[in-house]
């Protein structure tokens, strides 16, 4: 199955291909921390490796995941909890990234990308973030009365159907004319597993690739196209038609396996590695339903609490001294 690969941008999931397959990958490490009490798990794949960055179809660096069944819904009590895991993850990266000296202004540009609803997630996040660029320019970072000042602004270039430009050149140009120190990115992603849908953060120092998540690739928003470190932050809201179908034939599967007359043709079938399964998927619904991709009906609803707590999380990440 050569040409074989999930529809996903969570290294999470490339990293749980390979171990459903028994291989392990030189040079890409995973470890996991789990939060009984708030349902909160939050996984760390390090790709350390060139050959591991080529095997996983990711970039070197760090990709932080944060998964809880509650992240798309309106609980009060763990929406604060959330957040601070949140704000902890932005911060290492921003650590890994830069360096935070005490006393030093930082400068932080946040780009939140996307039009349409499910898409919708990065202008969402910038209308509830705490910009402040505007008052250190007309008033003195005293004006915001402390002395480890994180000076932050914010875009929401659109998409190229809108602008006739790539979103990497418009951001260029800003980074030319405010020369931030870090750039903070916002966009939808697409999953593997429908379970992730709006339930998955992942946060990476890699940067990001707008459009990705339904196929339609543009210039990639990293440091070497920018000229300065960017973060990527994503959560999935689609799903492509293939993988709901494959989803279906594992449960089909399981049933075939559970019956006595049929077990034998679903042992057959579970012999099929997942490779050949997804693209015989592919096959059968191809053409129609293969470019489709799919979203929750409510997907309007959770994209704006998601924002909100992301939102949230990044205001606080940069309220207080980051020393």
């Amino acid at each position: 199955m050569k040409n074989y690969s999930v529809r996903t941008d969570l290294a999470l999931e490339e990293k749980e291909r390979f171990a459903s397959d028994n291989v392990e990958v030189q040079g890409v490490v995973l470890e996991e921390e789990y939060d009984e009490e708030n349902e909160i798990r939050l996984t760390r794949v390090v790709i350390e490796t060139e050959n591991g960055a080529k095997i996983m179809g990711k970039p070197t660096g760090i990709y932080l995941t944060l998964e809880s069944p509650d992240l798309a819904l309106e609980v009060e009590e763990n929406s604060r909890v959330l957040q601070e895991r949140i704000c902890d993850c932005i911060r290492e990266l921003i650590f890994h990234k830069i360096s935070c000296e005490d006393g030093k202004e930082l400068k932080i540009l946040f780009v939140g990308l996307g039009a349409v609803t499910p898409d919708a997630l990065g202008p969402y996040v910038a209308d509830h973030l705490e910009v402040n660029r505007h008052i250190v320019k007309e008033y003195g970072k005293y004006a915001m009365r402390t002395e480890q000042l994180i000076v932050l602004s914010a875009i929401v270039p659109g998409v190229m159907g809108q602008t006739g430009m790539e979103t990497a050149e418009i951001v260029r140009g800003i980074v030319h004319e405010t020369k931030p120190d870090l750039i903070l990115a916002v966009d939808a992603l697409a999953a593997r597993n429908s379970r992730r849908l709006n339930r998955t953060i992942q946060i990476a120092d890699t940067g990001i690739h707008p459009g990705s998540g339904v196929g339609n690739y543009r210039n990639a928003m990293t440091e070497e196209s920018l000229g300065v470190p960017v973060i990527g932050i994503g959560v999935p809201t689609v799903v492509d038609a293939a993988t709901i179908v494959n989803d279906t034939m594992e449960n089909f599967i399981t049933a075939l396996e559970q019956s006595q007359a049929l077990r034998s043709t679903g042992e057959i079938l579970r012999s099929y590695s997942a490779a050949e399964k997804y693209e015989f998927v592919k096959e059968l619904i191809s053409p129609h339903l293969n470019g489709m991709f799919v979203t929750p009906k409510d997907v309007d609803e959770t994209v704006r609490y998601l924002s909100f707590t992301i939102s949230e999380g990044l205001n606080l990440a940069f309220s207080d001294s980051l020393i």
